[in-house]
C-alpha cells in the first residue's frame, strides 16, 4: 500500500553471549518491548544514569496509526524524555471535539479552554513516528543498549532477579537481570509464559480502522457521528493526522467478518460515502479490532514489573491506551532507579502497582461507560442512548451525557501511601492536592525576565520544593542540600525590585496563574515528586516536615 513514511530497519547484531554460552551476562534492568511504553521506560531509566537493556523481537517501528492521540500530560512526559518537541512539531494539534447525531451537532468540548499551558490538549501523530523519535533519543543515551530481533522465549523469576532465554536469528542464549520490565503488548507472551491472568470484559463489537491519505479541508478536530447518513445505525470517528493522513473508525457490529471487511472493495465504498464526493484518496493501513477492558490484578510480581497494554487494556475511545502506558513508565522509572541506587527500599515498587492499578481502574471505568454508550448491547442501554441523543438536540443538560469517549486525563493518585496529607487547618483550595499531577504555568526568570514554563523547569530527575513568596527560609535550603532536593522560589507578580535582585535564581509568577492553580500565598510550599505529582503541600513548613514528606514518598518510614 502507498505510504507517506519510510519504515526503517534496525540492525540486528549477533550477541556476544552466543560465543560464550557458559557465561550468563547479568543486567540491572531488562525492558522487553520497544513500543512507546517500553521505550519510555528505557529512556527514563537511562536518563537517570541506570544501565538498561531493551529487547524487541522486531526490527522496525509499528505499522498503522495505532496509538494516535497523545494528551497534554503525555506530551509533558515526552518533553522530559527529550521527544516532546519532535512529536508536537510533526503532529496535528487539536483541542476541540464535536459529536453529531445524523448531521446535527449535539455536543462540543474544548480540552484546553484556559490559556497558560505550553502544550495543547491533544496532538495526533501516527505511532510509528513517535517510536521513530523515541528510538532516535534512545540512541543518544550511553546507558541504554538496544537489541532488535531478540525474542524472549522463556522467563524464570529467581529470588532477586530473573533469567531469560532469548531467541535470535543465530540461535538462543541466556540473560539474567535484577529487574525485568515487561512492555510486550496486549497479547504479552511473557505474561502467558508466567501463567498470569488478565481479567475484565471483551466487548462484542468490531470496528474497522482505515488510515487514508487525501487532500481534505476538514479542521483539526475530533469528529464523532452517531447514526450518520453515510453509515446508518452505526458510529464513525474521524481524526486528522500528520502527512495528510486521516484516521477513520467505522463501527461494524459483532457479526462482521474481520478478514472480509479489510478488503479494499469493502473499505473504499465506506470512505466514499463519508466524503460524499469524488475526491481521490489512498489507503495506507486497514485493520479490524475488537476492544477490551481488562487488567492484571497486580502489576508487580517480585522482580517482574508489567506496564502498558501488557498490564491493562481499554477500548480506543478516549485515547487512554498509549497515554496511560506512558504514564505507567513515568511512575515506574524514578521508583525503580531509587531502589537500584539504594535510596529507597524494595517496597517502593509496590506503590507502582497500587498507584497505576488505581489509574487503570479509572480508565477502565470511563472506557467501559463510553463503550456501553457507543455500542449498547441491551434494550435498556439502547433506550437510554436513544433518549440522551434525542434530548441533546434541544437541551443543554443532556449534551453532557452524550458519551463518544471521555478523553484521557492524568490520574490523581489521591489514595497513595506516598502522599503526605494536608494539615487540617491548611485551608487549601484549588486542585493541586497531594497525588495530583503538577499543572503547568507561565513564569519569568527573575534574573533576566525571560519566559520559563514551570514544568520545563521541573524536568530534573529528583524531588523539587516549590516555595512561593519573597522570603526563602534558610532551613529549607539547608534541608534541600542534605536530601538532596532542588528548591525553586516563585515570586509573586508584584514582588519589588529588591526581592527580585535578592532571589535572582527565582521565577516570577508574572501572570498570577501559578498562585491561582496552586492556591499559593506567601509561605506556601509544594513538594513535587520526580514524576511531577504533588507529594505534599504546606502553608508553612519547616525542614523536618519536608524531610518526613520525602521519606514518606520514598517508603523510608
Amino acid at each position: 500500500m502507498p505510504t507517506a513514511y519510510t519504515w526503517p530497519t534496525f540492525d540486528y547484531r549477533r550477541p556476544a553471549e552466543l560465543d560464550a554460552p557458559a557465561t550468563v551476562t547479568r543486567h540491572p534492568v531488562i525492558v522487553v518491548g520497544a513500543g512507546p511504553v517500553g521505550l519510555s521506560c528505557a529512556i527514563d531509566l537511562a536518563q537517570r544514569g541506570q544501565p538498561v537493556l531493551l529487547l524487541d523481537e522486531d526490527d522496525t517501528v509499528s505499522t498503522g496509526s495505532r496509538g494516535l492521540c497523545y494528551a497534554q500530560r503525555t506530551l509533558q512526559i515526552l518533553d522530559r524524555q527529550g521527544c516532546g518537541d519532535a512529536v508536537v512539531d510533526k503532529g496535528v494539534t487539536w483541542n476541540v471535539g464535536r459529536t453529531f447525531v445524523d448531521t446535527e451537532e449535539v455536543f462540543r468540548f474544548d480540552l484546553c479552554p484556559e490559556p497558560g499551558h505550553e502544550r495543547p490538549g491533544m496532538v495526533n501523530l501516527q505511532q510509528y513516528w513517535l517510536e521513530d523519535f523515541q528510538i532516535a533519543r534512545a540512541r543518544e543515551l550511553p546507558a541504554l543498549q538496544t537489541r532488535f530481533r531478540h525474542r524472549v522465549v522463556a522467563v524464570r523469576p529467581e529470588g532477586r532477579g530473573a533469567t531469560l532465554e532469548v531467541e535470535t536469528p543465530d540461535g538462543r542464549y541466556t540473560l539474567a537481570c535484577d529487574w525485568l520490565v515487561v512492555c510486550d503488548g496486549a497479547r504479552s507472551p511473557i505474561r502467558r509464559l508466567l501463567g498470569l491472568d488478565i481479567e475484565g470484559r471483551v466487548f462484542q463489537d468490531r470496528f474497522l480502522i482505515a488510515d487514508v491519505r487525501m487532500a481534505a479541508d476538514f479542521p483539526a478536530e475530533r469528529w464523532f457521528w452517531f447514526d450518520p447518513p453515510f453509515h446508518r445505525g452505526q458510529s464513525v470517528l474521524l481524526h486528522r493526522q500528520a502527512d495528510g493522513i486521516w484516521r477513520i473508525d467505522f463501527q461494524l457490529g459483532w457479526d462482521a467478518d474481520p478478514e472480509a471487511e479489510k478488503r479494499p472493495e469493502r473499505v473504499i465504498p465506506r470512505i466514499q460515502a463519508l466524503l460524499g464526493d469524488a475526491r481521490p484518496f489512498e489507503l495506507e493501513w486497514v485493520s479490524v479490532y475488537t476492544f477490551q477492558c481488562r487488567r492484571m490484578a497486580r502489576f508487580r510480581h517480585g522482580p517482574v514489573l508489567f506496564a502498558g497494554d501488557a498490564a491493562h487494556q481499554v477500548s480506543p475511545f478516549g485515547a487512554r491506551g498509549a497515554n496511560s502506558g506512558i504514564q505507567d513508565a513515568d511512575n515506574l522509572g524514578w521508583k525503580l532507579a531509587a531502589v537500584i541506587a539504594g535510596a529507597a527500599p524494595d517496597r517502593l515498587l509496590d506503590s507502582y502497582s497500587d498507584e497505576r492499578a488505581a489509574a487503570a481502574d479509572e480508565n477502565l471505568l470511563n472506557s467501559t461507560r463510553s463503550t456501553d454508550f457507543i455500542t449498547p448491547k441491551s434494550a435498556t442501554s439502547r433506550l437510554l442512548r436513544q433518549a440522551v441523543l434525542g434530548l441533546a438536540r434541544e437541551h443543554a443538560f443532556a449534551r453532557a451525557l452524550v458519551n463518544s469517549g471521555r478523553l484521557s486525563v492524568p490520574a490523581t493518585l489521591a489514595g497513595s501511601v506516598l502522599n503526605t496529607p494536608d494539615a487540617p487547618d491548611a485551608g487549601f483550595g484549588g486542585w493541586m492536592v497531594p497525588g495530583a499531577p503538577a499543572d503547568d504555568a507561565p513564569l519569568r526568570r527573575a534574573a533576566d525576565g525571560q519566559p520559563q514554563w514551570l514544568l520545563r523547569g521541573l524536568a530534573g530527575t529528583g524531588f523539587t520544593l516549590l516555595v512561593y513568596g519573597e522570603h526563602m527560609p534558610e532551613a529549607l535550603q539547608a534541608t534541600a542540600t542534605a536530601l538532596p532536593l532542588t528548591v525553586r522560589q516563585i515570586l509573586p507578580a508584584d514582588a519589588d525590585a529588591a526581592a527580585r535582585a535578592a532571589a535572582e535564581q527565582a521565577w516570577v509568577d508574572a501572570e498570577g496563574l501559578y498562585a491561582r492553580r496552586y492556591d499559593a500565598r506567601p509561605g506556601t510550599v509544594h513538594l513535587i515528586r520526580p514524576d511531577q505529582h504533588v507529594a505534599a503541600r504546606w502553608r508553612t513548613c519547616d525542614a523536618a516536615a519536608v524531610q518526613r514528606a520525602v521519606q514518606r514518598a520514598l517508603c523510608l518510614h
